[in-house]
């Protein structure tokens, strides 16, 4: 096997015998002039603090959420990237309340980091990717579900490992049309982002023929319900708040500010399951995934930071393995070069989840499965059968090219 001048020679018997060498040559080595100096790529990781407080105790976030899946995911890419002398780093960025995102990306820029994993709120990763677009700064959306991010707001420098809300409605949706439970009373929390949510719901009602047959409104009024009165109170109040409703199959439940939603199982006047934001809940990764290889991932992750992985680490895990996926294959940390490959039909990212994933091109949305989980087991994974897509099942979740209100720029 001849290589290029001064390259290592490598024959079969070598790839044979040192399993690092079959790494490498899997990667597409016979592809990659490695150069000399090599690359040095430095992913920053820009996050904000979150002040949401749960029902669950056992559900509060870890400080380091999010940003223990990009680590891990930067150790990965470093440890495959040695064979092709390239090494990757992350720089994790925490802002404070108050603080500019735009002046920290202006930072990260002068530090020659052109490559931005977020765990911001829609307006704010919007800030950051536009002070970072003069640059040629790309940015990976780790944790905002905001339909609007990937339809009239879209940008053409940030690539989305976080499902939509669209996508998370319509995993579910499936699921409750395939088990013939058609007709959904709808429950909204009072807050900005319960409606956005439970918007995505009717969308999806509509989209695969449910019957939405009343939406009702629960209002937070505050008070301390994880007191023993609040408890008390809980339990008298949500059966009331629930009867007199019309014939329905599911309780869907929108609340993502965590308000109400995991109070309704068990306790609803009518004995009648619950999904969306409690109950059977959709979700990109759940701790209690061990399909596809999942268990190795869990067993790793919980090994290295002595917790459960959430759904965030494994987008922000899947955002820097996307990085270093591209950076192997092209051998470029330019973002115009890494975008191209991504979007272009080489990519196929390997992420515990059954299949391969890409990136649509309309609005830079990674495709994935969406999972339902009930907190202890996968009850299911979506697309469902028999919902079909010309080009992939995978774009029955979320907005289809014909859907689009994208134009990326």
């Amino acid at each position: 096997m001849t290589g290029n001048a001064g390259a290592p020679q490598i024959g079969m018997t070598s790839l044979i015998r040192c399993p690092a060498l079959t790494l490498v040559f899997l990667l597409g080595f016979t592809a990659v002039s490695v150069a000399a100096d090599g690359l040095d790529v430095k992913i920053g990781y820009l996050r904000r603090p979150k002040h949401l407080e749960t029902i669950s105790l056992v559900q509060m976030p870890a400080p380091d959420d999010g940003l223990a899946g990009a680590q891990m995911a930067a150790d990965d890419d470093d440890t495959t990237g040695k064979f092709l002398n390239q090494r990757f780093s992350l720089v994790d960025v925490h802002l404070k309340d108050g603080d500019d995102p735009a002046a920290a990306v202006q930072k990260l820029a002068a530090q020659g980091i052109k490559l931005v994993v977020t765990d911001l709120p829609a307006d704010a990763l919007l800030k950051a990717a536009d002070a970072g677009k003069a640059g040629g700064m790309l940015f990976f959306n780790a944790a905002a579900v905001a339909d609007r991010l990937r339809q009239e707001d879209c940008r053409a420098n940030i690539v989305h490992t976080a499902p939509s809300r669209a996508m998370l409605a319509d995993g579910l949706g499936q699921y409750l049309i395939w088990k013939k439970w058609p007709r959904w009373l709808l429950v909204t929390g009072s807050h900005q982002r319960d409606k956005l949510f439970a918007d995505a719901i009717k969308r999806s009602a509509k989209r695969f023929g449910a019957k939405i047959v009343q939406e009702r409104e629960f209002k937070d009024t505050g008070g301390a319900r994880r007191t023993d009165s609040g408890v008390a109170q809980i339990q008298t109040q949500i059966p009331v708040f629930t009867q007199e409703a019309p014939a329905y199959d599911v309780l869907v439940a929108a609340d993502e500010s965590e308000v109400f939603a995991q109070y309704l199982p068990y306790r609803t006047w009518d004995a009648r399951p619950v999904a969306g934001s409690a109950g059977l809940v959709p979700t990109s990764w759940d701790a209690a995934n061990g399909l596809w290889g999942g268990i190795q991932m869990q067993s790793r992750f919980t090994r290295t930071f002595k917790r459960l992985m959430t759904a965030l680490d494994m987008q922000a895990w899947t955002a820097v393995r996307m990085i270093g996926e591209a950076v192997q294959r092209t051998n470029s940390d330019d973002p115009k070069t890494m975008l191209n490959f991504m979007t272009g039909p080489q990519m196929n990212l390997g992420a515990y989840k059954g299949q391969k994933l890409t990136v649509r091109d309309w609005d830079l949305q990674l495709r994935q499965p969406i999972l339902l989980t009930d907190g202890r087991t996968i009850v299911s994974v979506s697309p469902q059968e028999g919902f079909l897509n010309q080009y992939s099942e995978l774009d029955t979740l979320g907005y289809d090219r014909p859907e689009t209100k994208c134009r990326l720029q």
